[in-house]
């Protein structure tokens, strides 16, 4: 992959998975990337696992995330990790927007 260091907001469009989500791919490259998503408030991100590691830092709203076995609501400031192939997923509470950060990056989103 040939390296891009800027990726202008612009030039990266709104992907509408369903259900109340969207997403926009930002910078990657093929050991990172970051993506912004917005949920709807009551849309489901279904339980799902992916070898990546995840980071997820909540910009805005409301979420309750399932990590595991563990469950937690966050807001606005919080952050979670996933590890690889850990099974996880969330419901937006109060409608926002979230970070994540992938390693490597996901092949699927682009």
């Amino acid at each position: 992959m040939t390296t891009k260091n800027h990726f202008p907001a612009q030039e990266n469009a709104l992907f509408d998975a369903g259900g109340g989500l969207t997403r926009k791919v930002g910078a990657y490259n093929d050991n990172v990337m970051v993506v912004e998503v917005h949920f709807e408030t009551g849309t489901v991100a279904a339980r799902h696992h992916h070898p990546h590691e995840q980071i997820t830092y909540v910009i805005s709203g409301k979420f309750e995330f399932t990590v595991g076995d563990d469950t937690y609501i966050v807001s606005a400031g919080d952050s979670l990790y996933k590890q690889p192939n850990i099974e996880h997923g969330a419901t937006c509470l109060a409608a926002g927007t979230l970070l994540d950060v992938f390693t490597p990056h996901r092949e699927d989103f682009l």
